[in-house]
């Protein structure tokens, strides 16, 4: 039966009033629990009603049917109610459980048995928190600053002390939070800033952070902050290798580095979803790779598992970077001398190369080029791969599709159908790669595969991963994984 616009709009209110209510539920239960809510992976915490609105929305793509408000706001009521201690809880899988399984007991009997665990568990958060210094304060610096300060929560986990930089002026405290606060891609930070000009400190949403000026990375003392075993972050792209990276280990109160970088030599280079568990306690220097080599590593993988690759080539439609000249001048690099703002540069890519070191079985299997593009954000990776198994689009799209929204892989791989998005969409993406799935090419053993990715937002989000894999901070996930594990077990199925 249509509705009629009266009856259509009163249902919106209604919804839209529902929505509303959530919002200081799910501000209580983050800040008074350090439970974060999310809905098929998109995080509930500090979201506008619109947002929270869009989120129910999307569940179509995984249940077919919109996630009713009706359903989910008496679910955070109750976990509101449980005392629950620190988690990861996806209120869409949790409902979905309950219909499927709850076996017509009441709710909070049922959130009683599944969160077991948590029940009564608030303020008993035994994770260890750990100090994070931020080398630099560029591009991805001031990225992953945001995202910290988005994950403060009560205090626990990374937080985030200081960033070290080189002075630039006398104004320069100014106009490093002036940075933070406004951003020409990414829009402007959602909180407050403040600055102490005497103690050199930035406070964002109640975060304090130093700032330390300083030239040697081997020469500071971070415990006279009182920052201690510190992971740092290496921001700056300066030193890429053990030798030059271990200089930050010289500083009192660092206790491992990362580095926002392909590493060099014998490093290892971690794509968070998918080499993240070779991470040792005594590795004490570690590279998150690439922008481009996130994007793509997982959607390899998972074509590799499911087709076989036989060799492929990655060519990346790359926005430009700080690395490009803004005018013709100067370059150590092949036509980086060029105006980035008025060229297409083709360029190397080690991305191809840097997979393997991820993911060892598709060594030798890929070459790699890119084309740097006068856009400021957001890249698109054009994969040609020769498959052992032919497939078709459908097959290829709905696998895909299936791996995003129930694999394992589902925080790295994204996937969207629409016939009218363009690169600007893909701004403040959380993931690693979209696969754009209107644009896949299969033609038997022969496979093009368009992947978007927000080489700096979203390469900072897998940042972050890594980082919390590091210090050893991850939330518990709930529901309990049987649900995701019986997505899985279909997906080689799927066609």
């Amino acid at each position: 039966m249509l509705q009629t616009p009266d009856s259509s709009l009163d249902t919106w209110m209604v919804r839209e009033a529902l929505a509303e209510a959530m919002i200081p539920v799910i501000g209580r239960l983050y800040r008074d629990n350090n439970v974060v809510t999310s809905i098929h992976g998109r995080n509930l915490v500090n979201k506008s009603t619109m947002n929270i609105l869009k989120a129910h929305r999307f569940a179509r793509r995984v249940e077919k049917d919109e996630l009713l408000l009706e359903e989910t706001a008496p679910m955070l009521n109750t976990l509101a109610q449980l005392e629950l201690g620190p988690a990861t809880i996806d209120i869409a899988l949790l409902n979905q459980k309950f219909k499927e399984k709850g076996n017509g007991s009441a709710l909070e009997d049922f959130l009683r048995t599944e969160l077991a665990g948590l029940v009564g568990k608030r303020g008993a958060d035994d994770r260890s928190s750990t100090d994070v210094v931020l080398y630099g304060f560029g591009r991805i610096g001031r990225l992953l600053a945001r995202l910290l300060i988005e994950k403060a929560g009560g205090g626990h986990g990374l937080r985030l002390r200081a960033i070290v930089v080189r002075k630039g002026s006398d104004k320069d405290l100014t106009k490093r939070a002036s940075l933070l606060r406004r951003d020409s891609v990414h829009g402007p930070f959602q909180g407050t800033i403040r600055i102490n000009e005497a103690a050199n400190t930035i406070t964002a949403n109640g975060v304090q952070i130093q700032v330390i000026y300083s030239d040697n990375p081997a020469t500071i003392d971070y415990t006279a902050y009182g920052i201690k075993d510190a992971l740092l972050v290496d921001n700056t792209g300066r030193w890429r290798d053990a030798e030059g990276l271990s200089q930050h280990l010289q500083s009192k109160g660092v206790a491992r580095v990362l580095l926002t970088a392909p590493g060099k030599g014998d490093l290892k280079n971690i794509v968070h979803g998918i080499n993240h568990g070779t991470i040792e306690d005594t590795d004490r220097i570690v590279s998150a790779a690439s922008c481009t080599t996130n994007a793509i590593t997982p959607v390899l993988k998972a074509i590799n598992y499911k087709f076989g690759v036989l060799h492929g080539h990655v060519e990346t439609v790359h926005s430009f970077t700080n690395d490009q000249n803004l005018i013709d001048n100067f370059h150590n690099g092949d036509r980086r001398g060029r105006s980035a703002a008025l060229n297409m540069v083709i360029t190397e890519t080690g991305a191809a190369k840097a997979v393997a070191k991820a993911l060892p079985e598709l060594l030798g299997k890929l070459t790699g080029s890119s084309i740097r593009v006068p856009t400021p954000d957001v890249s698109l990776a054009i994969l040609n791969l020769s498959l052992e198994n032919g497939t078709t689009k459908d097959e290829i799209n709905n696998y895909l599709r299936e791996m995003s929204l129930h694999s394992d892989l589902r925080r790295q791989i994204d996937y969207i159908d629409s016939p009218e998005v363009v690169s600007t969409d893909f701004v403040g993406s959380r993931r690693a790669g979209i696969v754009d799935g209107l644009s896949t090419i299969s033609n038997g053993k022969n496979l093009v595969l368009y992947v978007w990715y927000d080489n700096e937002f979203g390469y900072s989000c897998q940042v972050v991963r890594v980082m919390e894999e590091m210090a050893g901070v991850n939330r518990p996930v709930f529901p309990a994984t049987d649900v995701v594990e019986e997505a899985m077990s279909v997906l080689a199925a799927v066609g």
